[in-house]
């Protein structure tokens, strides 16, 4: 992934951490094909990663969503490091959707496949819409939740970019809740460009579901906007005491 490519080389602890919790989920890829296992090591992993980083996360709004669902989860991306603190913090079941180039790469694309996530094609407006209605069929059918950064990447400057539409798309299709996720703190952390991870705090603020069940294609845009309302406020409240 972008973000072990970032930071391998400065940390032998994470390397070690990573080594051997990346062999345990090829392992468990061999006996469970659901990815539901993988899953679990990659939660294990993250808590170790975070462990050995000396990275506290505050989670407030926990309460808002049930383990007994299936969610779109959408947040603001500023850092590699948002991936793990998700990972070590939501306890459900999901996947991402990740580029289709990672699924190419020896060791990494086999591990992504294996536990389900969902390779997205670039530059092909027909080949996107087919992936977001396959995304939204696995998360339909699999009962499964799904995690991702409207904004398209990382944010240099930590402001909120664009976001776009698909997150909306594929909860409409799913018929899940969509759930604005507002992240702070994981830019000191690992900043842009930065292949250190320094200790420090993070939030993570878990807004109100925003139901999909009524809403056709269309509402995509009302929905996307609403969300990228919700997070902004999210990321305004005041900080979090760690």
């Amino acid at each position: 992934m972008p973000f072990l490519r970032s930071i391998l080389i400065t940390d032998p602890l994470i390397i070690v951490a990573t080594i051997l919790y990346w062999s345990a989920s090829l392992i468990a890829s061999l006996f469970d094909a659901t990815g539901r296992k993988q899953a679990s090591v990659a939660s294990a992993w993250a808590r170790a990663l975070l462990r050995i980083s000396r990275v506290k996360v505050k989670v407030e709004g926990l309460e808002n969503i049930s383990t007994a669902r299936s969610y779109v989860f959408v947040s603001n991306h500023l850092s590699y490091m948002d991936t793990p603190v998700f990972l070590a913090n939501i306890p459900l079941q999901f996947r991402f959707l990740a580029k289709r180039g990672l699924f190419q790469i020896p060791f990494l694309g086999w591990h992504l496949k294996r536990a389900g996530h969902i390779p997205v094609p670039r530059g092909d407006a027909r080949a996107a819409v087919k992936t977001m209605n396959t995304a939204a069929q696995i998360v339909r059918e699999r009962g499964i939740s799904l995690l991702i950064f409207p904004e398209g990447g990382r944010s240099r400057d930590g402001s909120l970019g664009d976001f776009k539409e698909g997150a909306a798309y594929i909860a409409i299709q799913a018929g899940v809740p969509l759930v604005p996720v507002a992240l702070n703190g994981t830019r000191q952390i690992l900043p842009f460009g930065s292949g250190h991870i320094k200790k420090g705090n993070v939030t993570m603020r878990i807004g109100d579901p925003i139901p999909t069940d009524q809403a056709s294609p269309r509402d995509r845009v009302r929905l996307t906007g609403e969300l990228r309302h919700q997070i902004l406020a999210l990321r305004e409240e005041q900080p979090i005491h760690v």
